[in-house]
């Protein structure tokens, strides 16, 4: 076994704990819920850029680069300053949500490249510019554009022209679950000689004044090159640099003058060391050498093309000559880095895949952040601090009290989204589950306890605001994780986690049919669901136009819902024949659900419209006749998900579940004439339940699989192209309103700034269509093929063009046959440079025509289910001996 598998198993079984400590700082706690106590909930005004050098926070610690422990008492992070900047650099800067042109948005340049999944060994790259940071310039530019206008990025500055620039590579080692080498590697890429200063930093995240911890840590002075970390409940660390630096103390407290303009209550301030290396000034610096910050200064001037790289080591015991063995601790580390994703990726000839992958993979384990939110103290206030605004009292997240979080949990995004998000999450853990399974399933349970979970049984969703309703995908991604790791653990399955999952799932899916069924109707009306600019306004507001919008898309999602805790139900039946009564119970909602779909409220309304043979939202009106909102998107693609494939002698080994089909059969041939047929079996005696019957199915693979609509070189749009041309429009209450198809950033403000879905490639649901396609195709069996692409006169069977769906997502990554990759757009430097060009940023959606990146740069979440795709586009060269490299092509 290899060196990380022995130590995922040891963090498993709880004999070392590998994950004490890891990445789990954000990049952004300033502009973040939790840090805002304004009256009026303006979090990006509350706490900016500008105030996070001065401002202690309350909820969270951010840096570049940076480490702590799982708790996030000890914080290690590095800051830079090339002698030009009116501040250090110790946080990525990024414009707000009410700044940025397609709202919020970083402005940076940096790379996740690789880490394994105890973090054993880590990798980041950061590039940091050698002239003055162009922070105003990125400001204004940004505000000046409009809808319509691209974003302005860093690299549009012209700050990187002649590589004036850093290439700084951050690594991290572990020698032990408390003994951590680290090193950063500082590349002048520039043609002259430059300086930089570089601080490696520790400090506590302040939890002193909480009433939880009396008792204050310490950062110490030991010798000229070593400092000592003292927290009276972890003891003593030891953090030894090279090259004797300057070491400089403060503490991690407010600058109350310079932020609120009153008295500081303390001498030593946050701030300190950043007006020390920039202005040379001492004033809030500890002249006796201790406090709760700490930084190891060093004054660099590294000639051109040249490198120069510092070190140190953090450990819980005292090691005599700490340094000496650094370099055999970090080459060891890489080593054995590289022999756990040589076995994973052992499938794999393609070596830029392997590279995409691995950086996939390393994305997403940078992606752990530390959270913490007690909603209750967040609008109570601490004792003996200020009290926050009465207005709290009923704002956001109010009805949230119970929500206690304190956990290491995988981020969309670290610095766009640096929150948990419920439906993200679920997507995460899917890869996931193929480096570290056991993490998998921890997250997914983990918003399903007590202090997550509503006790109304709602998952919680975002910050902003728990209360909103995200697609209920975690059935899904349960019954994929547990399907992953059963098989890698030689067909033992993890029914304990299993079953304790499905019980809180139960919990969420009467929530779903209490609260967003409102007529009792099986027919769902579940508000935007995170798929903004899909339809002619505002799903989530439909009662502004004085009407009930009835949704193809939440109602096709509690069909998949259905059917996924009906797996489940069936797969623990092999452990316990009593969840048989449990499937029945599921079967019987996807059955009511299919019915209600096709009539709705028995008056004869389908969401299904036969002149376009596609599914649609309904929009009711009191007094008025009911409409279709006949907008081509993925509302009418998302029935595709409710599918599920049973084999024919389950059913002989489950009487009770048995007894129950043949009396739907029997009783209600209504419905059973809805839902593809279970009574004729499949390839291998398989029976299928599906909400489309052969007809359907055809009608929206053919509307799917066309280039004129759905059907793009970089996978499935979430808007037909048809759109471009023939643009919907509605008249609701005397507002004229409409929907075109545009590929890249939204031109609307419908949902506010961060408003940008419509059109492009989006990971998530291309991932569920392919998996639908192999679920149609393992029932059929490659007897049922259809045209690919519409009108192209070749025929395929659904699991090729599953497979060749996962290649178009996948060339978004790909070096094309000049060399470029679509997601890096028309930005030569990026596509040709050797400092750029295989360096992955995993967006958060790509351009509609082009598969250009687009959103958040560095979502290795949902993104990260590429890593999924080419281990599956991979699995087919082994298990039906093809040659994957054409297999697509042809």
């Amino acid at each position: 076994m290899v060196a990380e598998k022995i130590r995922l198993q040891e963090d498993r079984d709880w004999k070392k704990h590998w994950k004490k400590w890891g990445p789990y700082l954000t990049e952004r706690q300033w502009g973040t819920v939790r840090e805002d106590y304004s009256p009026d909930g303006s979090a990006w005004e509350n706490v900016t850029h500008d105030d996070a050098r001065s401002k202690a926070y309350r909820w969270g610690e951010e840096g570049i680069g940076g480490i702590s422990d799982y708790k996030q008492k000890l914080c290690l992070a590095w800051g830079f300053w090339n002698g030009k900047d009116p501040f250090i650099k110790e946080r990525l800067f990024g414009v707000t949500g009410n700044q940025g042109n397609h709202g919020e948005d970083v402005k940076e340049l940096y790379y996740y490249l690789d880490s394994t999944p105890t973090h054993s060994y880590m990798k980041m790259l950061y590039k940091y510019p050698q002239d003055e940071f162009p922070y105003k310039d990125l400001l204004d530019e940004n505000q000046r554009r409009g809808k319509t206008d691209r974003e302005y990025e860093l690299i549009d500055t012209g700050i990187f022209e002649e590589d004036r620039y850093f290439d700084i590579f951050i690594e991290y080692a572990k020698n032990d679950e408390e003994d951590i080498v680290a090193y950063a590697t500082i590349h002048n890429r520039g043609p002259e000689a430059s300086y930089l200063c570089v601080m490696p930093t520790v400090w506590f995240r302040k939890t002193w004044f909480t009433g939880h911890e009396p008792f204050m840590p310490k950062l110490s002075k030991i010798n000229e090159n070593t400092i000592r970390a003292f927290n009276p409940k972890s003891g003593n660390y030891t953090i030894s640099f090279d090259n004797d630096p300057e070491l400089k103390f403060c503490d991690n407290e407010t600058n109350r003058q310079k932020i609120y303009d009153i008295g500081n209550e303390k001498k030593y301030l946050k701030d300190a060391i950043n007006d020390y290396v920039v202005e040379d000034d001492s004033t809030h610096i500890n002249p006796d050498d201790y406090g709760t910050k700490a930084s190891a200064i060093y004054h660099l001037n590294i000639p051109a093309g040249e490198s120069k790289t510092i070190k140190l080591r953090l450990a819980h015991q005292v090691i005599d000559q700490p340094l000496e063995a650094c370099d055999a601790i970090l080459e060891k580390a890489k080593k054995e880095a590289d022999e756990f994703y040589n076995e994973l990726q052992e499938r794999i000839t393609d070596d830029d895949l392997k590279m995409i992958q691995r950086q996939a993979y390393g994305g997403m384990m940078w992606s752990k952040q530390f959270y913490y939110y007690d909603v209750e103290r967040w609008l109570e206030g601490d004792p003996g601090r200020y009290k926050p605004p009465v207005s709290r009292k009923k704002g956001r997240n109010s009805n949230w009290k119970h929500l206690q979080n304190y956990d290491i949990i995988s981020m969309p995004d670290k610095w766009e989204y640096p929150w948990y998000a419920a439906w993200d999450l679920a997507f995460h853990c899917i890869p996931i589950a193929r480096v570290d399974p056991e993490f998998a399933k921890d997250q997914l349970l983990l918003l399903l306890n007590e202090w997550y979970m509503h006790p109304n049984g709602q998952i919680p969703a975002y910050e902003w605001n728990f209360s909103d309703v995200n697609p209920p995908v975690h059935a899904y991604a349960v019954q994929r994780v547990f399907q992953i790791d059963k098989k890698a653990n030689g067909g033992k399955g993890d029914f304990e986690f299993l079953e304790r999952a499905l019980h809180k799932l139960m919990l969420n899916f009467t929530w779903w049919v209490n609260q967003k069924d409102s007529d009792g109707q099986n027919i769902f009306e579940g508000g935007f669901l995170g798929l903004d600019n899909i339809s002619v306004f505002d799903r989530s507001h439909a009662q502004q136009y004085q009407g009930k919008l009835e949704q193809a898309d939440a109602t096709s999602w509690m069909a998949m819902f259905s059917l996924n805790l009906l797996r489940i139900s069936l797969d623990l039946c092999e452990q316990n024949k009593v969840y048989q009564f449990t499937a029945t119970k599921f079967l019987e909602h996807f059955l009511y659900i299919a019915g209600a779909m096709s009539n709705i409220s028995a008056e004869g309304i389908s969401l299904w419209d036969d002149e376009d043979s596609f599914f649609y939202d309904v929009f009711h009106v009191k007094g008025k006749e009911s409409k279709r909102m006949k907008v081509r998107s993925i509302v009418g693609l998302i029935p595709l998900f409710a599918v599920e494939p049973i084999r024919e002698d389950l059913f002989d080994q489950l009487p009770e579940f048995k007894k129950r089909l043949e009396f739907f059969l029997r009783e209600k041939p209504k419905l059973a004439a809805l839902v593809s047929s279970w009574v004729q079996p499949g390839f291998d005696k398989r029976r299928l339940f599906s909400l489309l019957r052969g007809h359907r199915m055809k009608s929206i693979l053919h509307k799917m699989l066309d280039s004129n609509e759905f059907l793009s070189e970089y996978g499935i749009r979430s808007l037909s192209k048809y759109h471009l041309e023939n643009p919907y429009t509605m008249n609701i209450a005397g507002d004229q309103l409409s929907i075109k198809y545009t590929p890249g950033e939204s031109d609307t403000v419908m949902f506010g700034g961060n408003s940008n879905w419509r059109g492009p490639i989006w990971f998530p649901i291309n991932f569920l269509i392919i998996e639908s396609l192999k679920k149609f195709d393992f029932y059929y069996g490659g007897d049922f093929s259809i045209e690919y692409p519409t009108g192209s006169g070749r025929y395929m069977t659904m699991d090729i063009i599953a497979k060749e769906l996962s290649y178009r997502c996948m060339k978004i990554f790909m070096r094309d046959e000049n060399g470029y990759r679509p997601f890096n757009s028309d930005n030569k430097k990026f596509q040709e440079d050797p400092h750029f060009k295989d360096y992955i940023l995993f967006y958060e959606y790509f351009h509609g025509d082009k598969g250009a990146g687009l959103g958040a740069s560095h979502q290795t979440g949902w993104t990260g289910l590429v890593a999924e795709m080419i281990h599956k586009y991979y699995k087919i060269r082994e298990d039906k001996e093809h040659d994957s490299k054409t297999l697509f092509r042809s």
